[in-house]
């Protein structure tokens, strides 16, 4: 274990420490603006997401902490990532913190179907980012290239270069219709362009400083989107 590498002791106690924020962070936005607990639109989200979560997490502790210590790193070392993440961050506070006020003001009428679709979608997309995170354990949250980094080729990186932003963005895009909410669209639909920037800058990066990787954008063409980009 090198100087920057956390202990096991010290990496749960900061996943303990995420999750409890996280965890109060959803409740404070669903609830708070709703002025209500009678939301079942958030209780079946809430149940979903904080499943998937601990599963998630059950996995990689059991199978590859090195990759849950990666993940626990936030600051950026590129400055126009850096801008990115804050403007991806406003969108994502939006659009958790919007179904809340529309579901008080009653702004919107999703029907209960549409809501089971996309809470369907939603999950999609968390395992998507789930497979796309066991098959490649150098997948930080920052965008960095380790030592001994190597180029991911297969699963889900075999048909997209970027499989877990594809699921990011399922998650981030149904997330409103998921929490009963027409109007907070308008934010998770902004982080469309705000990932494309985040991938065009972050592929550079790779370009530069992970051998290999030009031969596998060559090899496979599409980002994010099969057929389209």
């Amino acid at each position: 274990m090198n100087n920057n590498q956390l202990s096991q002791g010290e990496l749960l106690k900061k996943i303990f420490t995420r999750v409890i924020i996280f965890i109060a962070f959803l409740f404070a936005m669903f609830f708070l603006p709703a002025g209500t607990f009678a939301y079942w639109e958030a209780w079946v989200y809430l149940t979903l997401i904080l499943v998937s979560m601990f599963s998630f997490l059950i996995y990689f502790l059991k199978n590859d902490t090195g990759l849950l210590e990666r993940r626990m790193r936030a600051r950026e070392k590129e400055s126009k990532q850096k801008l990115i993440v804050v403007i991806l961050s406003l969108c994502f506070i939006l659009t958790f913190l919007l179904p809340g006020f529309d579901k008080r003001f009653e702004w919107s009428a999703v029907p209960a179907a549409v809501v089971i679709v996309a809470d369907i979608l939603v999950f999609l997309g968390y395992g998507m980012t789930f497979l796309a995170l066991r098959e490649n354990s150098y997948a930080s949250r920052i965008i960095e290239v380790e030592q001994g980094q190597k180029v991911i080729s297969s699963g889900l990186y075999a048909i997209v270069r970027h499989p877990m932003y594809l699921g990011a963005l399922l998650m981030f895009l149904f997330t409103p219709l998921a929490l009963g909410s027409y109007w907070a669209m308008i934010p998770s639909l902004l982080m469309i362009p705000i990932f494309m920037a985040r991938i065009r800058n972050e592929e550079k990066v790779l370009e530069s400083e992970l051998e290999g990787y030009l031969e596998y954008m060559q090899k496979t063409k599409y980002r994010v989107i099969p057929g389209i980009w």
